[in-house]
């Protein structure tokens, strides 16, 4: 029996009284994948990115461990709930425009000491001055470096269009505005490489372009590293009590680590292992978050039918947004249909071993994405649900 198949028969064994739609969360996977987040990140913290995990017990549980410290959110209203729950220290990881949310935040001493918010325009710092009301709370600020790679003199660009602020001296004006303006207090620089860590650099069948994307995360890496030097350098020049320097993503934890100005990463989808992230070079995890879905018809030879699953994830449309059939392994959408809204068939020859109420196990192409499909997680340990836990959505939570 392959390890693949000795984990559907772990899953199927405990699930067997559970009706599909089914997702689930492998703690030994997950715990493995931890560790070597903490392995890769060489001794600095870890700041757990919430959108890539989406679940409160999760968040407690990986938090729990040596080499993880904070939360990296992915909207106001989310951090300030987080921090009501008794998270100290949300970094919101996106500039926001909820002028309700910055009320309370600058309201409450709780809350503003335990969340910092993002900036990378001087609008953005007088929208929160326009909604403090009689909130008179420091607000806790981080400035976010774009780290895209330019080329030929900017007219070509590789990465993620984010902040506007991509030199050292457009970073320390920034952080002079924030420093004259009563209020405010920064504390952190923030910059994501997703076009290193987040683009997988071995993707089967592509020879050529997986090594093409492997040339370009070396010279991104090495100019970044450079800039981000000299960007914290700058900043530090006008307030040397920075807190931190946040950096990387799954895909870049050794690399972001090795770099002296960053103190801590960032990280999520490694803890999930999604299917993203089967192509890199840099790591390999176990996956660990699954969903079932019934099968409910069997067309024909060949072919089952399962409900639902149509689940596709966020980012440039394509198949390697789609979930993918993982368990019992060889099955293989319908060119013609893909995977549906209500139904999706599945061919393959594993389908004519598959009977009417059996579970086939997928993997989600994105990781805390999966959340917004299940009100709860089944934790699997061994072959047994040991615990069943809310999502954000189960909690009565949808922030975006």
């Amino acid at each position: 029996m392959t390890a693949r198949a000795a984990d559907r028969a772990r899953y199927d064994r405990a699930t067997a009284q559970l009706d599909a739609p089914v997702a689930i969360v492998d703690l030994e996977a997950f715990d493995a994948n931890a560790d070597d987040l903490v392995r890769r990140a060489g001794g600095k913290p870890i700041r757990v990115a919430s959108k890539s995990v989406r679940c409160r017990a999760l968040l407690e549980r990986v938090l729990a461990r040596d080499g993880f410290a904070g939360i990296m959110s992915f909207t106001l209203a989310e951090s300030l709930w987080l921090a009501r729950s008794g998270f100290d220290d949300v970094l919101l990881a996106y500039p926001s425009a909820d002028r309700k949310a910055f009320t309370e935040l600058a309201g409450d001493p709780k809350l503003a000491a335990a969340v910092t918010v993002m900036v990378d325009d001087p609008a953005q710092l007088r929208l929160i001055d326009e909604a403090r009301q009689s909130g008179s709370e420091v607000v806790r600020v981080c400035l976010e470096l774009d780290t895209s790679l330019k080329l030929l003199g900017g007219r070509v660009r590789v990465g993620a269009r984010r902040s506007p602020l991509h030199s050292a001296a457009q970073v320390a004006d920034l952080a002079r505005a924030v420093a004259r303006t009563p209020g405010f207090r920064l504390v952190g620089i923030m910059a994501y490489e997703g076009h290193i860590a987040g683009v997988g650099d071995a993707v089967a069948g592509r020879p050529v372009r997986s090594r093409a994307v492997r040339l370009m995360q070396a010279a991104a890496r090495k100019e970044l590293a450079q800039r981000r030097a000299d960007v914290v350098r700058a900043v530090r020049a006008v307030a040397p009590d920075l807190e931190f320097v946040n950096g990387g993503g799954t895909g870049s934890v050794q690399h972001t680590a090795a770099e002296d100005a960053v103190t801590e990463i960032a990280a999520g989808s490694g803890l999930y292992v999604p299917r993203l992230f089967d192509n890199y070079t840099s790591f390999s995890g176990r996956p660990a978050a699954l969903f079932a879905q019934p099968v409910v018809r069997r067309p024909g030879v060949g072919v089952v039918t399962v409900l639902g699953g149509g689940y596709p994830a966020s980012g440039a449309a394509g198949p390697d947004r789609l979930p993918v059939p993982y368990l019992p392994e060889g099955l293989k959408y319908d060119p013609q249909e893909g995977p549906g809204e209500v139904q999706t068939p599945l061919l393959g020859s594993p389908a004519d071993d598959l009977l009417i109420g059996d579970k086939v196990w997928f993997r989600h192409a994105k990781a805390g994405e999966l959340c917004e499909r299940f009100d709860v997680l089944r934790l699997v340990e061994g072959d047994e649900v040991t615990a069943t836990v809310p999502t954000y959505r189960g909690e009565g939570h949808t922030f975006l």
